[in-house]
């Protein structure tokens, strides 16, 4: 399963943007709506999970979309799921909420996760930090901490550090 940085959603309705056409029981489809997240705005909406999002989902926010996104990954059940930077185009509040419907939707699977905002990946068990196509370190956060090496560049300059504090 994938939740692209920029979701691709349809001209269509909420619900068959979630479900991509299939017919999905009520009580499944609002599961993965709560469990991304996204089922207290689309209850909101003018016809809730009937209201169509327009082209490419130009009536919901970035936000919106990721859940929207994340709510059919969630319904399709893949055992791998990979997200590419599905938080990188997010304020910072709104990837508090769209993190917690990504730990809902990894739980128990295989996750790989593409992002350089490095809070989006702290919890995980593996970071694999890249350069150049090249594998230059590996471990979990706390490991790349102590290795005082590109990661903890990284997270110095994300957490602030660079402001000589």
């Amino acid at each position: 399963s994938l939740v692209p940085q920029q979701p691709e959603l349809f001209h269509r309705s909420v619900r068959e943007n979630i479900t991509l056409g299939e017919d999905v029981p009520e009580n499944l489809l609002k599961d993965v709506a709560e469990k991304s997240r996204s089922l207290e705005f689309i209850e909101n909406l003018p016809e809730n999970f009937e209201t169509k999002v327009g082209e490419r989902g130009v009536k919901l926010s970035g936000g919106e979309k990721q859940r929207i996104a994340i709510a059919r990954s969630l319904l399709e059940d893949a055992p791998i799921v990979v997200l590419d930077e599905a938080t990188s185009a997010l304020d910072s509040l709104t990837e508090k909420q769209i993190q917690v419907a990504v730990f809902e939707l990894i739980k128990d699977k295989t996750a790989i996760i593409i992002a350089h905002r490095l809070s989006t990946i702290l919890r995980m068990d593996r970071i694999v930090v890249l350069e150049k196509g090249n594998i230059i370190e590996q471990g979990t956060h706390q490991d790349l901490l102590r290795t005082k090496g590109k990661y903890y560049d990284m997270w110095q300059h994300q957490s602030g550090g660079f402001l000589g504090e």
